[in-house]
C-alpha cells in the first residue's frame, strides 16, 4: 500500500486529446487507489477530466504518474501503458 511513481512519455502525435484523455480517467476509476499525473510539476488528479486536460500534454511531454493504495501497481501500470500508446484517430 505505498506509494508508487512512474514516468511515461506521450507517445500520441495530437497527445493527450480528448479521447485519450477521456479513456485515462475511465480507467483511472477503475482502481480504488489515489492516482495523481503531473506535466512540468503540475499535478492533477487522474480521475478528473477537467484536471487531465489542464496538463495539454503534448507529444513528447514526460508525465509523472503516482498512486497511493491498494491496486497502486496496477493503476500506474495501466495509466503508463495508455499514455504510451500510439493513438489512432479511429480509436475510442
Amino acid at each position: 500500500m505505498g506509494l508508487i511513481e512512474v514516468k511515461a512519455t506521450v507517445s500520441n502525435q495530437l497527445g493527450l486529446h480528448a479521447r485519450p484523455a477521456a479513456e485515462l480517467v475511465k480507467i483511472a476509476h477503475r482502481f480504488e487507489s489515489e492516482i495523481q499525473i503531473a506535466k512540468d510539476g503540475m499535478w492533477v488528479n487522474a480521475k478528473s477530466i477537467l484536471g487531465v486536460m489542464t496538463l495539454a500534454a503534448e507529444r513528447g511531454s514526460e508525465l509523472s504518474i503516482k498512486a497511493e493504495g491498494p491496486d497502486a501497481d496496477a493503476a500506474v501500470a495501466a495509466i503508463a501503458e495508455l499514455i504510451g500508446r500510439d493513438w489512432k484517430l479511429t480509436d475510442v
